[in-house]
């Protein structure tokens, strides 16, 4: 038998799986804050009625949280670099606060000039998260790994508003629609005391993380302790690699370098189309399916939940497919989801007056735009280093909001003056442009950093 000394050493170098537990708690804090956001699309019709306001109004209010949250990506990727890994972990949980705060802060108006401040207050402090938690990931998870986690990361994007509709009819067959917020404020302040607690910005910082799980994450291609490691080695793929432009290149490891890169903007703008999309799901389709299909309120939530059950099935499918079965490429899912999409948008331009036909059309359209959303996110972590990482998802994710701030907007200019077949036709063009864009990057295979 081992001497007790033995033991111990056995023990304490036995590898944990406690990154799986941070990816929980990014998970869940992830869907609570886009629950936040989504909530809106569950109240509009009420609002609307309240307030009398218009399509383009309407509109407006929404964009406006996607435009304030896109403004701060930037300075919040450049602030991410300089701040030290415990000060951005508080960071974060104080961002998280500040988003259940602003939650709660909607229930409360009186007026349009206020649901438009809160929008804009609910955008800046959410727009930190995103980039804090795929900063996490990249700390946490080795190279192989990290497109099942970005995937789960965006599956929880979809999980929040899966389960707004339900939730927030429930809310207002009981209470009304200001209640709604209150309801979806709470768990924010729960997790964002639960981080403080349990997560570390780096699992070198740890006591949870074995010293075996640390060598795991670093050897096998993640980044930690301030070291560049090599992208795990990619399956060759002569065919594939052919069409997808597969490329070794040097990791960008200045601000000026990411920013210039035609390849981190260009997937920046296809993420924009992306979001664009996912938002007009999120914000208009409840007043589609009230307003034009003439839906009552249980059946309404049934459908405008639909996209984003697929959109959880397609991320998560997406992110396996990325990892195990292309060896780490990023590119031909997000091109798959692009077209994918574009095909579904054209059905639902002619979708006949059939519930059945519009669940399934909205469910598959879900998955297409959500098989290939991780690769948006996990893209730069295979061109950037680790220190340039936060700035190029900033970039990413600051042009990819831009784009998705737009599209409610010019939902609501194109109601007032066409009609929904012109949302549909703005849908398909948008996710046709996607697909031309990303076709136009490399696939990056990153060198290590000397």
């Amino acid at each position: 038998m081992p001497a007790p000394a033995q033991a111990a050493e056995q023990k304490e170098d036995k590898k944990t799986g406690y990154r799986w537990v941070v990816m929980a708690l990014i998970f869940c804090i992830w869907a609570i804050a886009c629950a936040d956001r989504a909530n809106f699309g569950i109240a509009l019709p009420y609002m609307k009625k309240e307030y009398h306001i218009t399509n383009t109004e309407a509109g407006l209010i929404l964009s406006l949280f996607s435009f304030a949250y896109a403004i701060v990506q930037i300075p919040v990727g450049l602030l991410y670099k300089k701040m030290g890994e415990k000060t951005s972990g508080y960071f974060l949980a104080a961002c998280m606060m500040l988003t259940s705060l602003f939650t709660a802060l909607m229930a409360t108006t009186s007026s349009v000039l206020l649901l438009q401040l809160y929008r804009i207050g609910l955008g800046l402090a959410e727009g930190p998260l995103g980039i804090g938690c795929t900063n996490v990931i990249n700390r946490w998870f080795p190279a192989q790994e990290k497109g099942l986690a970005t995937g789960l990361w965006i599956a929880a994007s979809k999980l929040g508003p899966l389960l707004v509709p339900s939730v927030g009819l429930v809310v207002i067959s009981i209470w009304g629609w200001r209640e709604i917020f209150y309801v979806f404020a709470i768990p924010g302040f729960l997790f964002a005391v639960l981080w403080i607690f349990f997560v570390t910005n780096s699992p070198s910082e740890s006591r949870y993380c074995s010293p075996a799980e640390l060598r795991y994450i670093q050897e096998e291609g993640n980044v930690a302790q301030g070291k560049d490691a090599a992208q795990p080695r990619m399956r060759k793929m002569p065919w594939l690699d052919a069409i997808n432009r597969t490329t070794h290149v040097k990791r960008l490891e200045t601000v000026r370098e990411v920013a210039t890169s035609w390849h981190i903007i260009g997937v920046a703008v296809g993420y924009g189309c992306m979001i664009g999309i996912s938002n007009i799901f999120m914000s208009w389709i409840p007043t589609y399916l009230v307003t034009v299909k003439g839906y009552a309120s249980v059946k309404m939530g049934f459908l405008a939940s639909a996209p984003f059950i697929g959109a959880v099935t397609g991320n998560m499918i997406g992110g396996i497919i990325s990892d195990r079965v292309l060896g780490g490429r990023r590119k031909p899912m997000m091109l798959a989801g692009a077209i994918g999409t574009t095909l579904m948008m054209c059905l639902l331009l002619a979708a006949p007056d059939s519930a059945v036909f519009l669940g399934v059309t909205l469910l598959l359209s879900g998955l297409m735009l959500g098989i290939g959303f991780a690769g948006y996110s996990a893209y730069p972590m295979g061109l950037a280093s680790k220190s340039t990482y936060p700035t190029a998802f900033g970039i990413v994710n600051f042009l990819g909001q831009i784009g998705g701030a737009t599209a409610p907007l010019a939902v609501g200019i194109l109601l007032d003056h066409y009609g929904w077949n012109s949302v549909f036709l703005y849908m398909v063009g948008t996710a046709l442009l996607c697909a031309v864009i990303v076709f136009s990057v490399i696939e990056p295979v990153a060198e290590p950093a000397q």
